[in-house]
């Protein structure tokens, strides 16, 4: 099983999302920017690094929200989410990703998520923003 740290990277109320690039697994699907836990490595500390390799960020990692764990073909992966904030002056950019957005919760379901992304923007959309 693959671990990895998600973040649920919020500005403004809306939450920043990014589009997988052509060549890579699950090509083209969205997803909430994190990556795989490395040994040793605690999950807040894996997204912290994450973030600061796909997004060029120091956010601040906050409250666990959830898990979802989902079967690829490719093998299985835990995703654990956390909330985390950056700074309203910094400017969010991806060096790995196709396109990225800032959504409103609203505007999730619009979106092509990878599966295992897919229980978390339905818990997204039963809470109270």
């Amino acid at each position: 099983m693959k671990v990895v740290a998600a973040a649920l990277l919020i500005r403004n109320g809306k939450l920043f999302i990014a589009q997988r690039p052509e060549g890579k697994t699950l090509a083209h699907y969205w997803e909430f920017p994190g990556g795989k836990q490395e040994t040793g490595e605690t999950l807040a500390q894996t997204l912290r690094r994450e973030l600061r390799e796909e997004l060029n960020i120091d956010a601040e990692v906050g409250n666990f929200f959830m898990q979802s764990v989902y079967d690829y073909d490719f093998g299985q992966i835990q995703m654990n989410c956390f909330w985390a904030k950056v700074n309203d002056t910094v400017d969010v950019r991806s060096n790995e990703h196709e396109a990225t957005a800032w959504v409103g919760p609203d505007e999730l379901k619009n979106y092509r998520f990878a599966p295992a992304d897919v229980p978390v923007v339905e818990a997204l959309g039963r809470i109270s923003w």
